[in-house]
């Protein structure tokens, strides 16, 4: 099976997002069992977020401003709140929480991997993983709740913010999902709660140090909530290998990311969730246009949200359990119904991306309804200032360093540019310069070259010609060419008074007077008679031929030619009959 470019960071700038997704789907499948601690089905459903006072007002709640962080309110979920003025300062947190995680639990090699040196990594355990198209048989139906997205409701406007607070968006998740990300968010986003080691000795930023301390803390709680009831080894091994996804999930622009365990009936279901911020300008329309021809295994919607028009797309995927997390050590494929919502943010380049993966597809119904009524909850906020220009995508990678331009790499060139193409003027240009000083500097080159003689025995090229003089006036009476039948020497009435005796007619071409004459409308040329007929014999060109009259008949019998050696006279006189045919 091959990899589809729908899923390269390349060609999709939610390709990262989608890793992460299908990260967590493969850490679900392979980490939890029967051991796992599990909601029951109805947590997804037992609240009504619409019913909760504060649902319809949640940028009034009091969260961290300008930042992923997700905090519990009490019959509302987990609400989410994300920004796009303050990205976080990038810091790696990964190795440090893996390793405080370790010394927490005693150390001892994780499920499936061999410490290399001290050190465990995502590489360790063939993570992250990338999912692949299905088989379009295995495409999961869209469901009833995502289809009554579609039908029209009202929305709501933005929350007005300060200048310069960006976009930010907040929604609830339902309270079965346990989340994997901080709560602060990653470093430097928010002010920590947590304290900073002292004077930061290892060389660690304050606020990378707390951050890590944070989310040490916080995976720890989720290993004791999803495996309360089993011993410190499945504990270790889940909060290590999430620990080592920080960092990927991070670049991935996720600001929540989170699993569900639970029990429909007496039976396991599992599922992840994803939410994540993306650049892209395109409107709704056009994204939705582009999905439905990129993925044609997929089914993308149109929908109205109360926050604005969204995208909703469902499809099956294929995802790889690496060897070193399953059960029996080999690799293996797992077929998901996953669901990707789309909603553009209202600066006009960031996309909200939403997206519910699952293994289950019996659940499918379960898993739809919660995530129909996440995208309701939806809520916007905007300074009112549209975003800048989408930065070029970069590739996913796993380095723990940030891909740097060197010098002596060229400036990128975005493609497909629109609008005018505009000259860029030279850098010694003069704008307050005079027009007229421009016009003297090109006379004056093209005086020169006028007066440029060829060097001796050059040929010439080009056809001689009569430059008039300055004051040629090619509408004055002198420049008429003269009647038929006069004599250019004598000099005719002149009807405009321009012809004097300094200045007498240049090219001999006055015309005769007759009478006075009335000068035309400015703004009709006088009518230019034809010039006479040359009276010398010019030298002819061509084959002279014998044009017949009028009244030629080329069948007549005195066109056709006599017969050789008859007279056509005598042939006529002698001729008393009906005249025949030349043709018998």
């Amino acid at each position: 099976m091959t990899q589809d470019v729908q899923f390269s960071a390349e060609a999709n700038p939610f390709a990262a997002a989608e890793q992460a997704c299908a990260t967590l789907g493969t850490l679900t499948d392979a980490l939890f069992d029967e051991r796992t601690s599990r909601h029951p089905a109805a947590s997804l459903s037992a609240l009504r977020p619409a019913e909760h006072p504060a649902a319809e007002a949640l940028f009034g709640l009091p969260l961290a401003p300008n930042g992923p962080v997700h905090s519990a309110v009490d019959r509302l979920g987990t609400v989410i709140t994300a920004g796009t003025a303050r990205p976080g300062t990038g810091a790696r947190v990964a190795d440090r929480v893996t390793a405080a995680l370790q010394a927490r639990y005693g150390g001892g090699a994780v499920r499936g991997a061999i410490a290399d040196r001290g050190t465990t990594s995502a590489a360790l355990f063939q993570l992250p993983v990338t999912g692949e198209f299905a088989d379009p048989k295995l495409r999961p139906p869209f469901a009833p709740a995502l289809a009554a997205l579609a039908a029209g409701q009202h929305t709501r406007h933005p929350v007005e913010l300060a200048t310069g607070a960006g976009a930010e968006v907040r929604l609830v998740v339902p309270p079965g999902f346990h989340p994997l990300t901080s709560p602060g968010g990653p470093a430097g986003v928010c002010a920590r709660t947590v304290p900073a080691p002292a004077g930061g000795a290892d060389g660690v930023a304050p606020a990378t140090a707390a951050a890590a301390e944070e989310l040490t803390g916080h995976l720890a709680e989720v290993a004791e909530e999803l495996f309360g009831g089993t011993g410190p080894a499945p504990r270790r091994d889940f909060a290590v290998i999430s620990a080592t996804l920080a960092d990927l999930v991070h670049d991935a622009g996720a600001v929540y990311a989170g699993v569900c365990a639970l029990d429909v009936d007496g039976r396991a279901s599992d599922a992840a969730l994803v939410v994540s911020l993306a650049r892209h300008p395109l409107p709704i329309t056009a994204l939705a246009t582009e999905l439905a021809t990129v993925r044609r295994h997929a089914e993308v919607w149109t929908v109205l949200l109360p926050a604005g028009p969204a995208a909703v797309l469902v499809e099956g995927r294929t995802v790889p359990v690496p060897g070193p997390l399953s059960a029996d050590g080999q690799r293996r494929w797992v077929v998901t119904s996953a669901v990707e919502a789309f909603v553009p943010l209202p600066d006009g380049a960031t996309v909200l991306c939403v997206q519910l993966s699952t293994a289950q597809p019996e659940d499918w119904e379960l898993y739809t309804q919660a995530f129909a009524e996440l995208l309701k909850s939806v809520q916007f906020g905007w300074d009112g200032e549209a975003a800048g220009a989408v930065p070029v995508a970069v590739p996913l990678t796993t380095a723990a360093t940030p891909v740097e331009k060197t010098p002596e790499q060229p400036e990128e060139v975005p493609v497909n540019l629109h609008g005018t193409p505009e000259d860029v003027p030279p850098a010694d240009v003069r704008p307050s310069s005079s027009v007229a000083e421009a016009a003297v500097a090109e006379a004056a080159v093209a005086e020169a070259a006028v007066d440029a003689e060829p060097e001796a025995g050059a040929p010439r090229k080009g056809t001689p010609v009569m430059v008039p003089p300055p004051d040629f006036n090619p509408f004055a009476p002198e420049s008429l060419p003269s009647a038929p039948g006069t004599d250019p020497a004598t000099p005719a009435a002149d009807p405009f008074g321009t012809v004097t005796a300094d200045k007498p007619d240049p090219f001999g071409t006055m015309l005769a007077a007759q009478g006075p004459a009335v000068p035309p409308p400015p703004s009709t040329p006088p009518v230019v008679p034809a010039p006479a007929a040359s009276t010398e014999d010019a030298p002819r060109k061509g084959t002279p031929v014998m044009v017949p009259p009028p009244d030629f008949n080329p069948f007549a019998p005195e066109s056709l030619p006599s017969t050789p050696g008859t007279d056509p006279e005598e042939e006529a006189a002698t001729d008393s009959g009906p005249e025949t045919s030349p043709f018998g």
